[in-house]
């Protein structure tokens, strides 16, 4: 007799059917694992053992063979621990088949039988529900099960209750689905003093969801203005949240089932690796970018990564998201992610201070600065200088205006967009301005003959290139709607190009 139960690999936030199959027949006592287990799945022969002891549960003393199928698909994780383990009870005919038939299992077992959390609940539950069927898990993701609707979820603390549950001797109770995270932030923009136009910078980033780069000496408040981004932001919307709690749930960072609505704030150091910032690793996990799905990617000191690590940036940054290759096949995560990066005009980060000047000025500036290559800064909309903070700002009160007006402001110029978006292309998935190209960016942004004649002219004199017109063209439409303006004007235009990047006569040599 061959026992079935039913579960799931992951590729990157998308389940793939298992099917795991064991069989026990004649031949010296054994477990065998087999259909290309990694080293965690491989073990969980001995927990399984063990948790059968724990409940008065001998091994059957024949071969037995655990097969993971489809065998050349990569299994990783430890919640093939409760899979394997339901199916060899059913193989001892100590549960029904019938039992199992119509259920997704999930779970890691510990030595004493007891079922610990695992990582990828809530995408697996999505599956099971596509699949038309139940979900067995963890008690303690029970609640993150529960969030992907209609269906039945047995949330177990130990193998022992979910025994009795299939023999009708205990019921296990539906869990409720998990709380939902508090969309509050605890940085106010009132503590920000002076830096108007940072302000202003980073209200026009919220508004349209553009990329964003700080340059200015220690202490002008570019990390301080970067972390109160997520607070003017819009809180995730519903298929929003599921889909940025899948990628968490997939990382193992959904702590307690509890569904993301604030979004994301990532800041990993500069020392982190390419596979740390885009993914990849011995088991393909998530990285920072997709992290931040929906969110921000904070980038303090951005001429300190290495080279290698921004370069990988810029395909997520343009397409969405991010791939990882792999010899046995391709892992893709959603990357759609509002960069915000910060640094130093140059390694001392006091160029151009009349009291603490550069003592290499303008090498020093010109090789800090030349880390960064054009096609990446190219793809950040909005640059923005940040001088010394003037000591008579910090003396003043804090300002009237904090994160809840510059909030309720770009929720409006949001919906705007939305608005204009579902109209001219519904089936787009585009919201914001700074997702839209082509035709559809052309029809959402008319330019009035002053604005065309400006755009025009500048993108000559500049050099623009083709994406660089586009994302000049792509903040003029947030300034417009800012305003509550139908076309785009000169205005407009004019502001969009003094955010734009232009090499600075004050650092060449």
């Amino acid at each position: 007799m061959v026992a079935r139960v039913s579960t799931v690999a992951f590729q990157g936030i998308e389940v793939v059917p298992v099917d795991v199959q064991v069989h026990v027949g004649a031949g010296l006592p054994n477990f065998l694992m087999v259909g290309l287990p990694d080293k965690a799945v491989g073990e969980s022969r001995e927990r399984v053992r063990s948790a059968l002891e724990a409940l008065g549960l001998a091994q059957p003393p024949q071969r037995v063979t655990a097969n993971l199928a489809p065998a050349d698909l990569l299994k990783e994780g430890s919640h093939f621990d409760l899979p394997v383990a339901l199916a060899l009870l059913v193989a001892m005919e100590v549960l029904s088949p019938e039992d199992v038939a119509d259920y997704i299992v999930l779970g890691e077992l510990g030595l004493d039988g007891s079922l610990a959390p695992v990582a990828g609940v809530l995408p697996a539950a999505m599956g099971a529900v596509a699949m038309g069927r139940g979900i067995v898990c963890p008690a303690g993701n029970g609640g993150e099960a529960a969030w992907a609707g209609d269906l039945e979820v047995l949330a177990a603390p130990n193998l022992l209750s979910l025994i009795n549950h299939f023999k009708g001797r205990q019921v296990l109770s539906p869990p409720a689905p998990a709380p939902v995270e508090d969309v509050g932030w605890r940085y106010d923009l009132r503590d920000v003093k002076g830096q108007e136009s940072g302000k202003r910078a980073l209200e026009v980033a919220a508004s349209g969801g553009h990329n964003l780069l700080f340059c200015g000496p220690p202490g002008a408040g570019k990390s301080m203005l970067a972390a109160r981004l997520p607070g003017i932001l819009p809180p995730l919307a519903a298929a929003e949240a599921l889909e940025v709690s899948m990628v968490h749930s997939v990382a193992g960072l959904l702590r307690d089932g509890v569904l993301l609505r604030r979004r994301p704030f990532r800041d990993p150091h500069h020392s982190a690796s390419v596979p740390a910032l885009v993914g990849g690793g011995l088991r393909a996990k998530p990285g920072e970018v997709s992290l931040a799905h929906r969110g921000v990617l904070f980038l303090d000191e951005l001429p300190e990564f290495p080279r290698a690590v921004l370069e990988a940036l810029r395909q997520p940054l343009e397409s969405g998201h991010a791939t990882v290759s792999r010899a046995n096949g391709h892992v893709t995560y959603p990357a759609r992610v509002q960069l915000v990066a910060a640094m130093n005009p140059c390694r001392c980060g006091h160029l151009d201070d009349p009291v603490m000047g550069c003592g290499r000025a303008p090498r020093c500036a010109v090789d800090y600065q030349a880390r960064l290559s054009g096609p990446l800064l190219d793809r950040i909309d909005l640059h923005v200088d940040m001088p010394r903070v003037d000591p008579a700002d910090l003396a003043l009160p804090p300002p009237a205006e904090g994160t809840a007006e510059v909030a309720a402001r770009v929720a409006r110029v949001r919906e705007i967009q939305a608005e204009r978006y579902a109209r001219l292309a519904p089936d787009s998935g585009v919201h914001v301005n700074a997702a839209a190209d082509g035709e559809l960016l052309e029809a959402a942004a008319p330019l009035d003959p002053a604005g065309r004649r400006l755009l025009t002219d500048a993108a000559e004199r500049l050099r623009l290139s083709a994406r660089g017109w586009h994302r000049v063209l792509r903040v003029s439409r947030t300034l417009a709607d800012m305003e509550g303006a139908d076309s785009i004007a000169r205005i407009h235009v004019a502001e969009a190009l003094s955010y734009r990047r232009h090499p600075p006569a004050r650092i060449r040599p």
